[in-house]
């Protein structure tokens, strides 16, 4: 829902549906939403075409009465005209409308800070928290810095581009990226705040640039770390890292030459090539055509939370613990809408959306 948050925040009223349980294979993740705004145009999608007609006018229906619904949506061999599932599975979706508390939510989340709702459902509850967005950094300003960041924002980043050299660092440039930044990239990175979702992609393609801010990059807990070049320039690149002093371990976690295997050779299509990579790492995929494989389209984790960077995200954390139970196996279809505070701190008894500690 939060990556809807600028489109329902500019209409005065609308229902959005979530997905709240994933039972076997399905289009969508848990989290995955769509609205229905006052003039009856819609945002998101829940399933990828399979039910969103008849999740369409569920929303309508929500938008009209104000009365929250439940809706299971399986497939189904009865009639080739049913509201179903082609892949097989079944989804779980919740359909509310807008409020007060919901939409301080989706702005607080848009300002940048953590935010965490429950909507509790009979004696469930349901938990939905949205993150501020990985970074992801890229270094030089050349055209292909251009493909990577608008690819980057596509894919939910928060996108820098930085370059010590003033003429080519320019907003102009780079409309896609959120900021550009106009220092040398070590040094620009030594005193930026990183962690381990955040993304490097090294384009300066000169030692003078891409070897200080490797160094840098590889000794931080990064979740990526890719640069660009041939194999020739990755190999000398690997030597002078060894001079500044890398260990293998921290050598090894280079991408280098970035990018997975598709052939292409423009700035786009190397851009896709990049990003291809950073889904394949994030995700755990091979990279190999799905026709040539025979292992399950959707891997497990898919169904355990919202988009994969609020996930791995989560891991590891204490401050934000969910209600007891997960959202799957909901018995009762009466949806009262009861978001409460979610995080550490007192907790006023009529609170109802909880800010977590920090910010981008």
């Amino acid at each position: 829902m939060r990556d809807l948050a600028s489109t329902l925040l500019s209409w005065d009223r609308f229902a959005v549906a979530s997905v709240v349980a994933v039972r076997g294979s399905a289009p969508r993740p848990v989290g995955a939403a769509m609205a229905v705004g006052p003039s009856g145009e819609v945002i998101g999608s829940v399933s990828g075409g399979c039910v969103e007609a008849e999740v369409y006018e569920l929303a309508r229906t929500v938008l009209e009465t104000s009365e929250p619904a439940f809706a299971t949506f399986g497939y189904s061999d009865d009639t080739a005209f049913a509201a179903g599932l082609t892949c097989g599975g079944s989804l779980d979706v919740l359909v509310q409308r807008d409020t007060p508390s919901l939409r301080a939510a989706l702005r607080a989340s848009s300002d940048g800070h953590p935010v965490s709702v429950r909507f509790a459902v009979g004696e469930r509850v349901f938990t939905e928290s949205w993150l501020p967005p990985p970074r992801l950094l890229v270094f030089g300003a050349i055209d292909h810095a251009a493909a990577v960041a608008e690819i980057g924002r596509f894919l939910g980043y928060h996108v820098t581009v930085c370059d010590a050299r003033p003429v080519f660092a320019t907003p102009e440039r780079f409309p896609a990226a959120h900021s550009v930044v106009v220092d040398w990239p070590h040094r620009y990175l030594a005193a930026t705040r990183t962690d381990p979702d955040t993304a490097v992609v090294v384009l300066t393609h000169d030692p003078k640039f891409d070897i200080p801010v490797l160094v840098e990059a590889l000794s931080r807990p990064l979740a990526f770390v890719g640069a660009l070049g041939s194999r020739r320039t990755h190999l000398e690149r690997l030597d002078r890292l060894r001079e500044a002093g890398l260990p293998a371990e921290a050598l090894a976690r280079l991408r280098s030459p970035i990018g997975l295997d598709l052939g292409g050779r423009t700035p786009a299509e190397t851009a896709v090539s990049i990003a291809a990579e950073l889904v394949a790492l994030r995700h755990g995929g091979t990279g190999l055509p799905l026709s040539s494989l025979s292992s399950p389209i959707h891997r497990t984790s898919e169904s355990h939370g919202t988009d994969l960077p609020q996930r791995r995200r989560h891991e590891g954390r204490t401050a934000a613990r969910a209600a007891a139970g997960h959202a799957d196996g909901v018995q009762s279809a009466q949806c009262p809408q009861v978001p409460v505070l979610l995080g550490a701190g007192e907790v006023p008894r009529d609170a109802r959306v909880g800010l977590g500690r920090g910010g981008r």
